[in-house]
């Protein structure tokens, strides 16, 4: 029979390591596994809040507010990357991890990178890092801001979000624009198809980020549209925009089933 003292700490060892098990509440919301990268942080001010590389315009406006992030080179695929969420962790550096914490981030800009410095020396954002670049306000929620560059992990996660996709439209006559924004789900869109009363479905081109386009003049008819997302799931949305529809104007539709 084991001593006294080592069965005390055969039957502990099980629940200290219980103990240090956070189980995300995204867990059966993932749609990837945990990865490794790197982050950052900027300190944001409410200027930051508006504009970004993914053509979402006014953050809080939209609902991202600062819960966001810059993507680097590798992972914003152009702008297909856009309206993705990620669930990021820190991990590794007991001195400065807030341990069993974790923040959900939308892709709303892009690290740009820096080919002046190599990849491994400076150059954060460069091919083939993966590097996250956060707003300090969302850095605290999982370091200490004195931790600077960090070791993470990070997976996709399903995006919740209230209420409906919103379709901004704009452009000019024969040059038509639409900014996609609060895509549940998977959160981004890879296709777009736009159909009035007097055409049939019609593709859309990535204008930049989530910004689509079509040379056609969509003016004096309700539009309805088919978008896409990288999960393979499909969300048509008929008339969402009514006949009478004006440029600069937000409409809302329907949302990506869970």
């Amino acid at each position: 029979m084991a001593p006294p003292l080592l069965l005390f700490l055969l039957l502990l060892l099980p629940a200290l390591a219980a103990g240090h098990q956070h189980p995300s509440s995204y867990g059966s919301s993932a749609l990837s596994e945990w990865r490794p990268a790197k982050a950052s942080y900027y300190a944001a001010d409410p200027e930051d809040a508006i504009g970004g590389a993914c053509g979402f315009g006014d953050l809080g406006k939209h609902g991202y507010g600062m819960a966001t992030v810059g993507l680097s080179t590798a992972l914003f695929e152009r702008g297909a990357a856009c309206g993705g969420c990620y669930e990021v962790k820190c991990v590794e550096d007991l001195k400065y991890c807030l341990p069993g914490t974790s923040i959900v981030v939308t892709a709303t800009n892009f690290c740009a990178p820096n080919y002046g410095l190599p990849a491994d020396a400076g150059g954060h954002c460069n091919p083939p890092n993966h590097h996250f670049l956060l707003p300090i306000q969302s850095f605290e929620k999982i370091a200490l801001w004195k931790a600077g560059i960090m070791p993470i992990q990070y997976r996709r996660v399903k995006c919740l979000r209230e209420g409906g996709v919103r379709f901004s439209v704009n452009g000019r006559h024969f040059f038509f624009t639409v900014l996609i924004s609060n895509v549940g789900g998977a959160g981004d869109v890879r296709s777009v198809k736009i159909k009035g009363t007097e055409l049939g479905w019609l593709s859309m081109g990535r204008n930049w980020g989530q910004v689509w386009h079509i040379n056609c003049d969509m003016r004096g008819q309700p539009l309805s549209f088919e978008l896409s997302s990288s999960d393979g799931k499909t969300l048509t949305s008929f008339n969402v925009v009514p006949k009478d529809w004006e440029y600069g104007k937000t409409y809302t539709g329907k949302q990506f089933l869970l």
